[in-house]
């Protein structure tokens, strides 16, 4: 094999700690933020146990609905938040968990499809050991319980899974959302 040969395909694990590092931190808004809340949780794998070496991306609207981004089909808009970025790079640590300051998202109107709603929810990317390539899920909210119920993903989720695409309420800002990557309860993922 020669120096400029490419090398051979392999799991993101061994990847994630020596290229994916992310300076500005976990978090989605600065501290002191009106409004800000924490969503957090473990990884865990097949058999139940902590992924050390996992990382959780999230990826969403401002609290009005909007991105700040040339590819908002409604047009870039600076957001509501002084501070919001939209994007959050969090590793798990050594216990499995992963957490990051955020502002909860709007409610997303679709272009074009006469006034679809997708409830407020955070788009979540998972890399880890053993992954030939990301998994993507949704982090959707228990006090927008009404948006959910007309979700144009959640509706066609079975009822029995849905609740793995729902974080849990502990307490006014904070959120629980654990990613089970295989077994029983495994979080639903999105084919895209």
């Amino acid at each position: 094999m020669s120096r400029h040969d490419p090398t051979p395909s392999q799991t993101v694990g061994p990847y994630l700690s020596l290229g994916l590092p992310w300076p500005d931190g976990a978090d989605v808004v600065p501290d002191g933020t009106p409004g800000a809340v924490t969503v957090g949780g473990t990884v865990h794998d097949g058999n139940g146990a902590p992924v050390v070496d996992a990382l959780v991306e999230t990826w969403q609207a401002d609290p009005d609905g909007r991105f700040d981004h040339p590819d908002d089909p409604r047009g870039a808009r600076r957001p509501a938040v002084a501070g919001f970025r939209g994007f959050g790079r969090v590793p798990t640590g050594d216990d499995g968990r992963w957490s990051l300051r955020t502002v909860l998202p709007g409610a997303l109107t679709v272009p074009g499809e006469d006034g679809v709603s997708e409830a407020p929810h955070l788009d979540v990317s998972v890399f880890a050991r053993g992954l030939l390539d990301r998994v993507v899920t949704r982090i959707y909210f228990p006090c927008f319980a009404e948006a959910n119920a007309t979700d144009p993903l959640l509706a066609v989720v079975p009822a029995e899974r849905r609740d793995t695409l729902v974080a849990v309420a502990e307490g006014a800002d904070r959120y629980r959302f654990d990613i089970r990557l295989q077994g029983e309860g495994e979080t639903v993922f999105l084919q895209i």
